[in-house]
């Protein structure tokens, strides 16, 4: 009699046959399109991953529910422009000075609000006093900061218009971004963590689009809606390489165009760059979600009652994790400026940097890191090709029909719509056959 083994085969994991297929498909963008696309998409598709674990850091982790990404984002964005680009002489002798000193008074009229009202007696007077104290304050604050803006706006308004940077190595800019989202995340954070979820929703919704009407409308800090370009890189400018000899020496080996191939050679600067950055934070998220922390996490997103009555700090905790959530969506936005090369904080709309990365959260894998990278790269590749991949398809089923077609026209003016359907289809199938994600949490 044979013997039957009652232990079933071990399903293969399916992390590393997903992301295979995600190779897959960039190197098919390469070999169908160009290099330069498919790079290009590599180096979107990793920035947008490290948003999506920012994000899977707040909801996979502790279920707090942020819908401010786009502001943290932009903060990112900012802190390129006034770490890595030069000061402008000009301006600080305009209004510069002035402006420190308006920017203080704020500050300072804020913080003695603070500081003085817990100390007045319980009275109506209390009410009073601080909204004196309050109004005065922003008097003077705008008596010193209304002339500074006017002045500093006034100096080269077609070029400058700005106090600009320090003038620092750009890639300082990515860890001073994560900075500064990390001290909005905690201002909104302090306020309504504690209250219901909804309210946390609310605040960051309201900081983002904050967030962006200061950078739209104070030129002097970022040009506002003129943008900010020619921003420092971290990689060689594709005319200084095409000027090289010992790149052009190396592109006549591989028998490569000069042009093509520094575009390309830059593109893999930048994705050794993010492909290292991500890997440190996917390392550093590992550790943390297998240690006593991330169960201790995990404990509270589950049972927040039973946690609290365990003696865990939930509020401080959840402060925590926000914040460093919003960090890494900093050091990202961060980055993409850094790619892009310019600041236009136009382009900053809650469709691309809020809806888009909660959609690579959801069918990725929340809880998971690696759902978090794979959602993220396969979201913005459906979201980059899925337009080019319409219009063929449509082009090829109208192929029997004239050119002056109106049905032809109509479906062909109507494939740039095809990537917002593309993800609604593609959210309602991950939700419907794989509720937890492509990559579930273990």
């Amino acid at each position: 009699m044979t013997h039957t083994s009652t232990h079933s085969a071990k399903p293969l994991p399916r992390a590393p046959l997903y992301f295979a297929a995600m190779a897959a498909l960039i190197i098919a963008v390469g070999v169908l399109q160009s290099w330069n696309s498919a790079l290009a998409i590599l180096n979107m598709g990793l920035i947008s991953a490290i948003m999506a674990l920012g994000v899977n850091l707040q909801w996979g982790y502790a279920g707090l529910f942020n819908v401010g990404i786009m502001g943290f984002t932009a903060l990112g964005g900012l802190a390129v422009v006034l770490t890595s680009m030069p000061p402008v002489p000009a301006a600080w002798a305009a209004g510069g000075g002035r402006m420190i000193v308006a920017l203080l008074v704020g500050l300072g009229t804020i913080i003695g609000a603070v500081l003085i009202y817990p100390r007045l007696p319980k009275t109506r007077v209390r009410g009073l006093f601080l909204t004196a104290f309050l109004v005065v304050g922003f008097f003077i604050y705008r008596t010193l900061f209304d002339p500074a803006v006017a002045a500093i706006e006034a100096v080269d308004a077609s070029t400058a218009g700005y106090l600009g940077g320090l003038g620092l190595p750009v890639m300082l800019a990515w860890p001073v971004g994560a900075l500064l989202a990390a001290g909005a995340a905690w201002i909104v954070a302090k306020t309504a963590l504690g209250l219901r979820s909804d309210y946390l929703a609310i605040a960051t919704l309201g900081i983002a689009e904050i967030i962006l009407a200061v950078l739209k409308n104070e030129d002097w800090l970022s040009r506002g809606v003129k943008n900010v370009n020619g921003l420092p890189r971290p990689v060689p400018y594709e005319i200084d390489l095409q000027q090289s000899e010992w790149f052009l020496s190396l592109m006549a080996k591989i028998g490569a165009d000069p042009v093509i191939g520094s575009s390309i050679f830059v593109k893999l600067l930048y994705a050794g760059f993010f492909l290292a950055v991500i890997g440190i934070i996917v390392l550093a998220m590992e550790l943390a979600l297998k240690s006593p922390w991330g169960r201790m996490m995990r404990a509270i997103r589950d049972n927040e009652v039973a946690s609290e009555a365990m003696g865990k700090d939930v509020t401080g905790r959840h402060l925590q994790i926000f914040v460093l959530g919003a960090a890494i969506i900093g050091f990202a936005g961060a980055m993409m400026t850094t790619l892009d090369g310019q600041l236009t904080p136009t382009t900053y709309q809650p469709l691309r940097y809020t809806f888009l990365v909660w959609v690579m959260v959801i069918v990725g894998g929340s809880g998971n890191n690696w759902g978090a990278v794979l959602g993220g790269m396969l979201i913005w590749f459906l979201w980059v090709e899925v337009e080019p991949i319409g219009a063929w398809i449509v082009s090829v089923l109208t192929s029997g029909l004239a050119d002056d077609s109106a049905l032809k026209a109509g479906l062909m003016d109507r494939v740039a719509y095809m990537r917002y359907l593309t993800m609604g289809v593609i959210l309602l199938v991950v939700l419907r056959f794989s509720p937890r994600g492509l990559l579930p949490e273990k």
